[in-house]
């Protein structure tokens, strides 16, 4: 389900400016993740560098992964059946991963269709998009104490949401970089069965343009923490980096009730984001 407005079709196409490093002797399709921080000679940490991707592969048929898949740094993309790359509701992921499994070492191309469905726990490691379609990722478990994990990648162009978070349990989001995006993670305004979620981000690196980090509901029991979020870009400060929303189980658009921190919800102190 959806649970804010899409913004227009026509995308801004940003990148990721490339920052100096210390850190020698790496080649991007040698990383092990975004979570791989060089630092710069100034001493600030950096997200690392965007990885070449080792050989494509077409998908017409949903990669169904138990157990651990590693891609080996393969970009991936749909054709056929996952071949659309718009916002439509309903389409299929690339990859479906059941509960517990691991999904690293991979990179989502263009057309992304719905990237990748988690049906219970699950990890993303080193999984980057490079053209967002209709979300990156959904986690969709049921369990209370499902823990689904992102550590490390990257992504760029969401026309709305990175990251949908339609099930119950803990979120937690480390190591990332995002740019030219809507939302980097959203707990579902609007689903027909509703869940407390817990939601952590740490150590991100956030390119402009985009509109909030973080969107939870309020009346469910939503928190979320930030913490050590470098935002770049965006001098007026307009990504928001947490929104408090009203949700609800009927499909109707939630209703935003405020932002930042609170100490109850958005967890976090404004020394936690910096802006460069």
């Amino acid at each position: 389900m959806t649970s804010a407005a899409r913004r227009p079709a026509g995308r801004h196409r940003r990148t990721i400016a490339r920052r100096k490093a210390v850190l020698g002797g790496i080649t991007a399709a040698g990383l092990t993740g975004a979570a791989l921080l060089a630092t710069s000679l100034t001493g600030t940490a950096n997200a690392a560098a965007w990885p070449t991707p080792n050989g494509s592969q077409a998908v017409s048929r949903t990669i169904e992964v138990s157990g651990t898949y590693d891609g080996g740094l393969k970009r991936f993309y749909g054709s056929g059946d996952l071949g659309g790359d718009g916002q439509e509701e309903g389409q299929d992921p690339i990859f479906k991963l059941k509960d517990g499994a691991v999904l690293k070492n991979v990179v989502i191309g263009s057309p992304a269709a719905d990237g990748i469905h988690c049906s219970g726990s699950c990890t993303l490691q080193n999984v980057w998009w490079e053209d967002v379609g209709e979300d990156a990722a959904s986690f969709k478990g049921t369990s209370s104490g499902a823990t689904y994990t992102v550590t490390g990648g990257g992504a760029k162009k969401a026309d709305d949401k990175v990251f949908q978070f339609n099930g119950a349990g803990k979120l937690s989001i480390s190591g990332f970089q995002v740019s030219d995006f809507g939302k980097l993670v959203r707990s579902c305004g609007n689903c027909s069965t509703q869940y407390k979620r817990t939601i952590s981000v740490s150590d991100v690196d956030v390119t402009a343009p985009g509109k909030s980090l973080v969107g939870i509901n309020t009346n469910y029991g939503d928190t979320a923490t930030l913490k050590s979020v470098r935002i770049h870009g965006d001098s007026s400060k307009k990504i928001k980096p947490c929104v408090r929303y009203t949700g609800n189980n009927t499909g109707k658009e939630p209703v935003e009730t405020g932002s930042g921190p609170d100490g109850t919800y958005c967890r976090y102190s404004t020394s936690d984001i910096s802006y460069n």
